[in-house]
C-alpha cells in the first residue's frame, strides 16, 4: 500500500531517506492543457521496499533535488517529459538515469508502454487509468491512487530483468549511454522566434506577411510564457494568420480580425499587438524558415531510401528498434557532413563506418536470395564483366 505525502516534513524525511538509495523509481502525473508549463500534480517515488505518492499541490517539492542531485540511479519509463516536470520543480534533473522504454529498445522493442513491457517480460498486469482523468482534483480517489502507484512498483524489477538480457546481449552499455542522452536533450521549448513554424497556415506566407507572422509567435510565446496559459489563449492560430496578412494599424481595425475576441485584448495586449505587427512589418532582415533538413550534395539523396532500408533490416537482424539504430535525419546528417550520432560510439561501428564504405563505393548493398538486404566488400567490377568470365 503507497503512502500519500501531504506534510512538508514528512516529506523532508523521505528525500533524506531516499539519497542514502542506491537506485529509485520515479513517475509524475501532471496537466498542460491550461497552463504554459507543465503542472506537475503528483510524485510517485519507489525504492529499497518504500512506495509513496507526493502531493506537490500540499508539498513544496523543491527538496526532491537533494535527492535527484545524488548518487543514485533514477529508473523513468518514457521520462523525458517527468526531465521537464522534475526541471521546473526541483530546479535540477537525476544524475543518472535509466529509462526503461528506451533500454527496453535494444531488444528489439519499438516504443513499449510500460503496461506492455509488464506484460512481456514479467507476465504481469496493471491497473488501467483514464487517460482523461484530472490529477488536480481533491480528493484523488483510491483508483486515481492504484493507478498511480503502478507506474513505479514493478519498475525496479522490471529493470533487473531487461539489464540481465542486455548485458547477456552485450548492449546493457548502448542502454545506459542511450539513456543518459536525455539527461542532455534541450527540455524547453523551441526559441521564440522559430515558434511561427509550428503554426502550418503560417508557413505558407511570404515577405511582410511572414516577417509580422514570426514577430507575433515570438510576442505570443513569450507572454504566454509571463502569464504560464496556453499560447492559444494568448492570440488563436488563426487569429495570429490574419492579423499578420491584413496588418492593422488600429485597436478597432483590430478587432475586426477573425479569431479576436475582447479576452485576447486585456491588460494592453491590443497595444503591444500593434506595436509588434509595425515592428514586424518595418523589419528588413529577410526572415527564412530553417532548412527541414541538412544541406545533403544532390548525388547522395537517392542513397537515403536504400540505406534506411538496409538499416530497417539490420534492426530487424539485431533485435533493435530501428528508431534507435537510425532515424532518416541521422543518415541525412551523415551523409551531410554533419557531426550526428551516427559519427560516435556503438552507433559509428554499426552504422556509420558502413555507410561511409557504401558511400565511398568500396562496399555495396545486395539481397542475399532469400529476401534480405546485406552490405558487403564491393567487388568493383560491371555485372557484364563478371558474365564474361
Amino acid at each position: 500500500m503507497a503512502d500519500l505525502i501531504t506534510d512538508q516534513s514528512e516529506f523532508e524525511a523521505i528525500v533524506d531517506d531516499l539519497a542514502t538509495a542506491d537506485r529509485y523509481a520515479l513517475d509524475t502525473e501532471f496537466h498542460r492543457e491550461r497552463t504554459y508549463y507543465p503542472q506537475v500534480a503528483l510524485v510517485q517515488l519507489a525504492w529499497a521496499d518504500r512506495l509513496v505518492l507526493v502531493d506537490p499541490l500540499a508539498v513544496d517539492l523543491a527538496p526532491l533535488a537533494k535527492a535527484l542531485d545524488g548518487p543514485g540511479l533514477c529508473v523513468l519509463h518514457a521520462g523525458i517529459q517527468d526531465l521537464e516536470v522534475l526541471e521546473l520543480a526541483c530546479a535540477t534533473v537525476p544524475s543518472r538515469l535509466f529509462d526503461t522504454q528506451v533500454a527496453a529498445g535494444f531488444l528489439g522493442v519499438s516504443t513499449g508502454s510500460l503496461v506492455s513491457l509488464l506484460e512481456r517480460f514479467m507476465d504481469t498486469t496493471i491497473p488501467k487509468g483514464d487517460r482523461l482523468t484530472d490529477w488536480l482534483r481533491r480528493p484523488l480517489t483510491s483508483d486515481q491512487l492504484d493507478y498511480a502507484a503502478g507506474d513505479v512498483l514493478y519498475l525496479l524489477e522490471l529493470t533487473d530483468i531487461i539489464t540481465a538480457e542486455l548485458t547477456e546481449m552485450g548492449r546493457l552499455e548502448w542502454a545506459q549511454e542511450e539513456s543518459t542522452i536525455l539527461l542532455t536533450r534541450p527540455r524547453n521549448r523551441r526559441p521564440p522566434e522559430e515558434a511561427v513554424l509550428r503554426i502550418k497556415e503560417a508557413r505558407s506566407l511570404k515577405g511582410k506577411a511572414f516577417r509580422i507572422a514570426t514577430a507575433l509567435g515570438a510576442w505570443r510565446e513569450r507572454r504566454a510564457a509571463q502569464l504560464d496559459i496556453p499560447v492559444r489563449q494568448v492570440l488563436p492560430d488563426i487569429a495570429l494568420v490574419a492579423i499578420a496578412q491584413q496588418a492593422p494599424t488600429t485597436v478597432e481595425g483590430l478587432k475586426k480580425i477573425r479569431g479576436i475576441d475582447g479576452r485576447h485584448l486585456r491588460k494592453g495586449a491590443d497595444r503591444e499587438i500593434l506595436t509588434t505587427v509595425g515592428a514586424g512589418a518595418q523589419s528588413e532582415e529577410e526572415i527564412k524558415p530553417p532548412a527541414r533538413g541538412p544541406d545533403m550534395p544532390r548525388q547522395l539523396r537517392p542513397v537515403v531510401t536504400l540505406v534506411t532500408s538496409w538499416i530497417a533490416q539490420l534492426a530487424r537482424d539485431h533485435r533493435l528498434d530501428p528508431a534507435i539504430l537510425a532515424t532518416r535525419s541521422d543518415v541525412e546528417a551523415l551523409l551531410s557532413g554533419e557531426d550526428g550520432r551516427l559519427m560516435h560510439g556503438w552507433r559509428a561501428d554499426l552504422v556509420g563506418e558502413p555507410i561511409a564504405q557504401l558511400v565511398n563505393g568500396n562496399a555495396a548493398l545486395a539481397f542475399d536470395g532469400d529476401g534480405r538486404l546485406v552490405l558487403e566488400a564491393r567487388s568493383h567490377e560491371p555485372l557484364e564483366t563478371q558474365k564474361q568470365k
